[in-house]
C-alpha cells in the first residue's frame, strides 16, 4: 500500500505516546524537514528499495538507526502500515555543548555538568533530567548510542524539566569529558569503591558522571574522571538506583556552590 504524505503518529498507546513517526514518506519528510528525531527504527530484511535512501539521509544527519524485529514496529505503530521503518522524534531538540556554558554564563555561575555513561532506561533518564533542573545544573550530557534518548517516555518522566535543560548528545564521552577538562571543569565520576562524597570538594565548575544501571561507569570514562565518589550503603543492599543516586549527589554539589 503506497505511504500518504500525512504524518502518521501514534497516539493511543498506554501512555498516549505521539513519539512514533511511521512509513516511508512521513520518516523521509521527517529528516528532511529538520525534525528532531532520537532514532530511526527499521525491520529486519527490510532494508531495500526506498528504505535504503532513507537510511543514508539519516545517517548523514547523524541519527541513529536501530534494526529491529517486525512485531516491535507493529507494536509501537499500534498495527498501522509501517512499511517496515518509524522514527522516534525527541520531545525537544538536541542543545549544543556551548549551550550548556551559555547558560552558565547567563547565571552568572560555575558551570556544573551531568555527564551520562550509558543511561538505557528512559524513565530513569527523566527522573535525572528532573532532578538537574531542580539542582540547579546547565545541561545534562548523554551518548548518540548505547542511552536512552529524548522520547516521549523520558518527557513524561522528566515532568516538563526538558524544556529548562539543555541535553546534548554527542558521539563519545571519554572525548567529551576532555572537552569540559580543558575548560576548567572538575570531573567526578559516582562509584560505589569511590571517597565518601560528604568529604569531597564540589565548589567551581563541575561536572558529576554517572554510569549505566548495571555496569557502572565504563573503563574510559573512569579513566577521564578526576575523583571517583561513592555512597555510603547502610542497609544490605549495596548499591541505590542511578537516578536517586544521582540526585543525591547533585544536590550535594548544589549545597557546595
Amino acid at each position: 500500500m503506497a505511504d500518504n504524505h500525512r504524518e502518521n503518529l501514534r497516539t493511543d498507546s498506554p501512555d498516549s505516546r505521539a513519539d512514533v513517526i511511521f512509513g516511508r514518506n512521513p520518516v523521509s519528510e521527517a529528516i528532511r524537514s529538520g525534525r528532531a528525531i532520537d532514532s530511526i527504527l527499521v525491520a529486519k530484511g527490510a532494508k531495500t528499495g526506498a528504505i535504503v535512501g532513507i537510511l543514508a539521509k539519516a545517517r548523514e544527519k547523524k541519527i541513529h538507526v536501530k534494526e529491529v524485529d517486525p512485531k516491535k514496529l507493529d507494536y509501537l505503530c499500534s498495527g498501522g502500515t509501517h512499511q517496515g521503518i518509524a522514527a522516534m522524534a525527541a520531545v525537544v531538540e538536541y542543545k549544543e555543548l556551548e549551550d550548556i556554558f551559555s547558560l552558565a554564563q547567563e547565571r552568572g555561575e560555575a558551570p556544573f555538568v551531568l555527564v551520562l555513561d550509558e543511561i538505557e532506561d528512559p524513565h530513569n533518564l527523566g527522573a535525572i533530567i528532573r532532578s538537574a533542573e531542580c539542582a540547579g545544573a546547565h545541561g545534562v550530557i548523554i551518548p548518540n548510542r548505547r542511552s536512552a534518548g529524548l522520547s516521549f517516555t523520558v518527557g513524561k518522566a522528566a515532568a516538563g524539566a526538558v524544556e529548562y535543560v539543555p541535553v546534548v548528545r554527542v558521539p563519545n564521552i571519554p572525548s567529551v569529558i576532555d572537552t569540559l577538562k580543558d575548560r576548567g571543569l572538575w570531573v567526578f565520576g559516582a562509584d560505589m569503591g569511590g571517597e565518601d562524597y560528604r568529604k569531597c570538594d564540589f565548589s567551581g565548575p563541575v561536572a558529576l558522571v554517572i554510569g549505566n544501571e548495571g555496569r557502572g561507569i565504563g573503563r574510559l570514562v573512569r579513566e577521564k574522571c578526576d575523583v571517583m565518589v561513592s555512597l555510603p550503603m547502610k542497609g544490605r543492599i549495596n548499591s541505590l538506583n542511578a537516578s536517586v543516586a544521582a540526585g543525591i549527589l547533585m544536590y550535594r554539589i548544589a549545597d557546595g556552590r
